[in-house]
């Protein structure tokens, strides 16, 4: 079901006011009100953004980026990943000069003579 673009854009213009006036009237640093508020501003601007290209084939020239914390903690498990890997590989190389010199040419079945 799609929601009207103007619909949609009184809904963001709401969703604005309301997180202005949160971060207006915040009373601590993690006041739970402007993160409900930034929520729903999120929302609304999905909501918004998806009206205006279903109905008319227009976006807008923003975008919602991920939360940053996310990313970093992203980054240390990747790393974290990397750091478990066995990255031995002159042990795996002497593995291979090692079965190789097992396998020589003398060992290796000759072609019949003929004569």
């Amino acid at each position: 079901m799609t929601v009207e673009p103007r619909a949609a854009l009184d809904r963001l213009i709401a969703a604005l006011e309301a997180h202005h006036h949160a971060v207006v009237t915040r009373r601590s640093d993690d006041d739970p009100a402007v993160d409900d508020a930034y929520d729903v501003l999120a929302d609304a601007y999905e909501v918004y953004e998806e009206s205006l290209a279903t109905v008319y084939g227009e976006v807008t020239p923003f975008y919602l980026a991920d939360e940053v914390d996310d990313d970093d903690d992203d980054d240390e498990d990747e790393d974290d990943d990397l750091e478990d890997l066995d990255l031995d590989f002159d042990d795996d190389l002497e593995d291979l000069d090692d079965d190789a010199a097992e396998g020589s040419a003398a060992d290796q079945p000759q072609p019949a003579r003929q004569g």
